[in-house]
């Protein structure tokens, strides 16, 4: 008996342990991270900036001590790209960009160094220089790859900055950069590329410089508060996706849940990034660029009552598809099948069920309510046409005005079809003929369950 429970408690314990290991399972956060510097050496770098300091001596100066001071943080890899400095601004190369010093352990003195080396001379290849970085970063897992690009002057080399870190964002090479600028006026140019902050002074760039690092080791953590129409936190097992509000990628997939408090989860996420929050509800609810402040935990609340929708089909096995749109649009939200319960969000919705002929209905989902909609059972019509021929179906409303359903078949003379109730008329002619007076006509009526025969000709 002894040994029996030994056994059973054992188990439940292995059970358990699965069971909280799926618990954890999670999109998280690398622990490790690249920061890959990108730095402006143009030309317009050896313009005075403060105190007749140039922009060059200011950044080289800040960088400097930054670089000095990242050395304690043994999760942080950092490198250094450098362009505009090796051709003078007459030869217009617009590939002088070079990974001065690539990534590896306790490289900081060599950074620095080559940093006090660099002398402003040539043009400002931004473009090649982001596409290039791509190479910088290696492919080993488990880091996160950041670019800090710092310049005083937008792309003139005729590249487009945005296309180029949008693309990259996309296929996961680095996350969203930040770009400093140097009193960059036309600065907003660049946001595209990434989240710009402006320097107007030595002081504002060390600052910008400063926080852009800090703001990346922010722990920033986001509960999801998903309100039903008393705006109460009880709705909850939908899909929540945070996207990348700049390359509309999904960055974090979680299922909501709530604990027995009725509290939902916290997630984690990087401060790097922007965020939309798509909440998958049918239709979709989102929420672009939200405010998320970095470093805190911050509650998101966002409205999704819902109601459910049962669509029945009378003595059916295999139930009709039906196809569901918003009112007033031409979009399809889904398909759904008869005997299924699905919830959308409260609001007002045309159906047209996939059937011969097609049914249109419009229903209103009221929160915690069941709206029901029952397609009646078809029958079965056999046409007989006597011969190949051409025609169509046509259904005769209780007003007297005929809507097409469908075109007879060209080939069998004994032609079968699936119908709901209701009254049709066939129009057909046969191929061999002589003249459009040969056409026959019958008119019939088809009830649920029935199968008719229909002779076209007598």
């Amino acid at each position: 008996m002894i040994r029996f429970f030994s056994i059973t408690c054992l188990l439940l314990l292995c059970l358990l342990g699965e069971v909280y290991a799926q618990k954890k399972i999670q999109q998280k956060i690398p622990e490790k991270t690249r920061i890959l510097f990108v730095m402006d050496a143009s030309g317009s770098m050896n313009a005075a900036w403060e105190n007749n300091i140039s922009r060059m001596d200011a950044a080289k100066s800040i960088l400097t001590r930054l670089v000095d001071s990242l050395r304690s943080n043994e999760n942080l890899e950092i490198a250094l790209r450098v362009y505009g400095h090796r051709y003078p601004r007459n030869a217009n190369n617009c590939q002088d960009s070079r990974l001065e010093v690539p990534f590896g352990a306790k490289n900081h003195n060599a950074i620095m160094e080559k940093i006090k080396s660099i002398r402003p001379l040539g043009t400002t290849p931004i473009t090649y220089s982001i596409t290039e970085a791509a190479k910088d970063f290696s492919t080993t897992a488990g880091y996160r790859n950041i670019l800090i690009l710092i310049t005083d002057g937008i792309e003139s080399c005729g590249g487009d900055p945005c296309a180029a870190s949008i693309e990259l964002q996309k296929r996961g090479v680095f996350l969203r950069p930040y770009i400093i600028g140097l009193g960059l006026k036309a600065g907003e140019a660049l946001n595209c590329v990434g989240q710009f902050f402006n320097s107007e002074s030595t002081e504002d760039f060390h600052q910008v410089l400063n926080k852009t690092i800090e703001n990346s080791f922010l722990k920033t953590t986001v509960s999801v508060k998903l309100l039903d129409g008393a705006r109460k936190p009880t709705v909850t097992n939908i899909n929540v996706s945070f996207m990348n509000s700049m390359t509309g990628t999904a960055v974090y997939d979680f299922v909501h849940y709530l604990d027995r408090n009725g509290n939902p989860d916290t997630v984690s996420i990087d401060p790097v990034l922007g965020y939309d929050i798509v909440v998958n509800t049918l239709p979709a609810t989102i929420r672009k660029n939200v405010r998320i402040i970095n470093g805190r935990h911050n509650v998101i609340e966002i409205p999704a009552t819902q109601g459910k929708l049962v669509i029945k089909q009378e003595a059916r096995k295999d139930q009709a598809t039906t196809v569901v749109r918003e009112q007033g649009k031409q979009e399809i939200l889904t398909t759904q099948i008869a005997g299924d319960e699905v919830d959308y969000l409260t609001g007002n919705y045309q159906l047209e069920t996939i059937t011969l002929p097609r049914r249109k209905y419009n229903v209103k989902i009221e929160e915690k309510k069941t709206t029901t909609i029952t397609i009646p059972a078809p029958g079965l019509v056999n046409l007989n046409t006597i011969a190949i021929g051409y025609g169509d179906l046509y259904e005769i409303l209780e007003g007297g005005e005929q809507v097409w359903v469908c075109s007879l078949s060209d080939k069998p003379i004994r032609q079968s079809y699936t119908l709901l109730p209701g009254t049709y008329k066939a129009v057909f002619r046969v191929r061999e003929t002589t003249g459009s007076k040969y056409t026959g006509t019958r008119t019939f009526t088809l009830k649920s369950g029935e199968t008719a025969t229909v002779n076209i000709f007598n």
